[in-house]
């Protein structure tokens, strides 16, 4: 049994919802158990995603929406309720997820949800291209011009790191890249979850030693364990 609500109170306060949404329509990351959360089942979906919403308080003024997917993979009836909820509860800022090929239809996003501030985050996982393309399954690839063009764009990249095949040096540039070009950065240490991606024990000894004090900076969310946001789908 998941959890699909939940609210993280220490740096960067918000209420967060895990929503149900279509199959993923990029669907191929290496990494992703978590599309086993999809459904084609319109009337489950909107069920379960109105029994999470309807736990939303508003109490933060602010509201980021997760699901196994971007915000696009979300049916209409479904972003219909998050409307209704972020003006009902009085939410000026939501958060939500996009993958790489949607980078050009957020103002449809920005349009459908008019006079409240918008984030954006994207799962970048490295700015490494030949590791997120062969390693991660990620098939973009991307240089400096188009980082600096996301960065007008995101709010936040999601790096994942300690994994097998990765370096040091790596994850230092990683960091480094994402504090210098975006305005967050959430950084998720992997944790084994049955696909072909395998933790690197040694990298998390390293990181941790290394990077703990990322805990305090108000630009990273550090994820130790990928339950930390509160809600989760087992």
């Amino acid at each position: 049994m998941g959890i699909r609500y939940s609210k993280i109170e220490n740096k960067n306060k918000r209420e967060i919802v895990l929503l149900k949404g279509l199959p993923c329509k990029y669907g191929k990351c290496k990494f992703c158990n978590y599309i086993e959360d999809n459904s084609t089942d319109l009337d489950e979906i909107q069920k379960v995603n109105i029994e999470t919403l309807e736990e939303v308080t508003g109490e933060f003024g602010a509201l980021e929406v997760i699901n196994s997917g971007s915000v696009f993979e979300l049916p209409e009836s479904t972003l219909e309720k998050i409307r209704e909820v972020v003006l009902a509860k009085n939410i000026k800022l939501l958060y939500f997820e996009i993958y790489y090929g949607y980078k050009n239809r957020l103002n449809e996003i920005k349009e459908f949800f008019k006079g409240i501030d918008i984030r954006f985050r994207m799962g970048m996982e490295t700015f490494d291209n030949d590791f997120r393309i062969n390693s991660y399954g990620k098939n973009f690839k991307i240089g400096t011009t188009e980082i600096e063009d996301l960065s007008q764009k995101l709010y936040s990249v999601c790096l994942l790191i300690c994994v097998k095949g990765q370096n040091k040096e790596m994850i230092d540039r990683d960091i480094e890249l994402g504090l210098k070009y975006f305005k967050s950065i959430t950084i998720n240490i992997f944790i084994n979850n049955g696909t072909e991606v395998q933790r690197d024990e040694e990298l998390v000894k390293w990181f941790i030693k290394k990077y703990s004090h990322l805990q305090e900076d108000p630009r990273v969310e550090l994820l130790i364990d990928n339950k930390d946001l509160g809600v989760f789908e087992q």
